[in-house]
């Protein structure tokens, strides 16, 4: 099993992040849109488990992601399970229609700018995620993937990752959450 272990952070200058990523030895990649579509389970509510359902578009591959509940109060730490779909326009559609055919209803769409960097830090690659999220704003993820008898190490070292960066006062909610809060959401569907 592993964990996904990650923070994620506002930002307002992401020309300074840039740069300090830059210092480190990383190379951004270019920007690309991913499209989430979130689902609710039809008999339980994974608002109240703190789980989530998606199905990702990242050009013309798609995924589909569980996402188990936060183990932790500080980071965004949890068991991810993300299986490749295929690739094709319509794969999206079809697999929309057959989880609701299973009694999925959709949530809500989340539509982001992404690029993307990995920094060698204490041993480790570090995935950095340089995010635009409109109407929320620009945001940084550090992110590793984790055995669970190693989640604490992994937290600190993206930690130590973000003070050298600059970042600060992390954010838990996801972007699902803070659109849905936001009442930015109920119609795009």
């Amino acid at each position: 099993m592993k964990y996904e272990v990650e923070q994620k952070f506002p930002v307002a200058d992401m020309a300074a992040i840039e740069a300090a990523l830059a210092a480190l030895g990383a190379s951004i990649s270019a920007s690309h849109e991913e499209i989430d579509l979130y689902f609710a389970h039809p008999a339980r509510d994974f608002a109240a488990t703190d789980e989530a359902l998606r199905l990702r578009q990242k050009g013309d591959d798609c995924f589909i992601t569980y996402k188990g509940p936060k183990i932790d109060a500080t980071t965004k730490t949890r068991r991810e399970i993300e299986l490749p779909l295929g690739s094709g326009p319509a794969l999206l559609g079809s697999w929309r229609s057959m989880l609701e055919a299973l009694g999925f209803t959709p949530v809500a769409e989340v539509r982001k700018s992404r690029r993307k960097a990995h920094v060698p830090w204490q041993g480790r690659q570090i995935e950095v995620s340089l995010d635009a999220v409109p109407p929320l704003g620009a945001f940084v993820e550090l992110e590793l993937m984790s055995d669970p008898q190693d989640v604490e190490a992994a937290k600190s070292c993206i930690a130590e990752l973000a003070a050298t960066l600059g970042l600060a006062r992390s954010e838990r909610r996801s972007y699902l959450q803070l659109l849905l809060e936001a009442g930015q959401n109920e119609k795009r569907t």
